[in-house]
């Protein structure tokens, strides 16, 4: 501060920087833009080479002016290279394309179920004041869950996202506990059964059963037959807030509990204890060290008033469904928590 109570010139600089970080954060126009370009599946337009606006516009149905503006804008973004008037992929753009091994499409598509879902960020103020879910606010009082059953589309869309996903997190979870020594696991809420039938395949005893909608149910049941597992393997129709099928040695939560408010994820975890029955086992898988995945907090918050939760609130939520912890298991980011339902003496 200068002698006559005016900012300095280091002090303005630092202001301005301030203002212009803040600006970097919250402007919307780079996200929307890209979730722009995702749902018109414009890098799959862009697989084979380079293409104009115009015919970019043709291929999408969009029109070709307006088009053009956005690419120059993601040209400056480092999603798209230009020459002339033509655009192509960089490597950044192509992650948009349906076929990349680390495709991001799934998850910014406006016509899929996480991009639809993503726009009730826009309420989060008010979720924030009422207490209400941004996803209820933004959609006239409904719920994620309850707009994937009613929809086939928003359903397939989540469980080809969910199961991609859960393919890198199954091989995590494959070398953190002794599934072979299980004889049949029910993988509650499991989807489409991609982590169900990496763990079959890798460990030949278990028997395993997936319980959820009916949609990821049979889509589920088609996956095990296609791996040749319909021997051990089956899915059954189900909510995991009624009675679950008994017989199961061991029932798992894979990043289940995170999508439910602490009095939901107890009945979800009473439920598994009951079916359990006396010394059976309760698993359940979510991310270590809550505090560093924010983002997904945040997400948590505004879709379900759901939250990320350490291992202390999770053996909180537990013991008040009845179970004891009996083993914590780390690696990486991934915990996996092993409860009993009976207490040690």
């Amino acid at each position: 501060m200068s002698g006559t109570g005016t900012p300095g010139s280091d002090e303005r600089a630092a202001r301005k920087k301030a203002a212009e970080r803040l600006w970097a954060l919250a402007s919307p126009v780079t996200p929307m833009a890209i979730r722009a370009v995702a749902t018109l599946r414009i890098a799959d337009h862009l697989a084979e080479g380079s293409r104009t606006a115009t015919e970019l516009g043709a291929a999408v149905g969009a029109d070709p002016d307006g088009l053009a503006r956005v690419l120059r804008f993601l040209t400056g973004k480092g999603l798209f290279s230009r020459d002339g008037e033509r655009f192509a992929l960089t490597e950044v753009g192509a992650t948009l394309r349906t076929d990349h091994p680390y495709s991001r499409l799934g998850w910014f598509a406006g016509d899929g179920a996480h991009g639809r879902g993503d726009e009730c960020l826009a309420e989060l103020a008010d979720a924030l004041r009422t207490g209400k879910s941004a996803y209820a606010l933004r959609f006239e009082g409904s719920d994620f869950w309850s707009d994937l059953s009613a929809d086939p589309d928003l359903s397939r869309s989540f469980d080809e996202l969910m199961g991609s996903r859960m393919v890198e997190q199954a091989r995590t979870l494959a070398g953190m506990f002794e599934w072979q020594a299980l004889e049949h696991l029910v993988d509650v809420g499991g989807g489409d059964g991609t982590l169900l039938r990496t763990l079959l395949e890798r460990f030949p005893r278990p028997r395993g059963t997936v319980l959820d909608l009916a949609g990821p149910a049979a889509t589920a049941r088609a996956h095990f037959r296609a791996a040749g597992l319909e021997d051990r393997a089956d899915a059954v129709e189900g909510s995991f807030f009624e009675a679950l099928p008994e017989g199961g040695d061991a029932y798992l939560l894979c990043w289940i509990l995170h999508d439910w408010d602490d009095a939901s994820a107890v009945t979800i975890l009473r439920r598994c204890a009951e079916a359990a029955g006396v010394d059976g086992r309760v698993l359940v898988a979510e991310y270590a060290g809550a505090g560093e995945v924010s983002e997904l907090d945040l997400r948590m918050l505004a879709y379900f008033n759901g939250r990320e939760r350490g291992t202390e609130a999770l053996v909180s939520l537990a013991e008040r469904a009845g179970l004891s912890l009996a083993g914590d298991h780390v690696s990486g980011r991934v915990a996996l928590l092993e409860f009993t339902t009976t207490r040690p003496a």
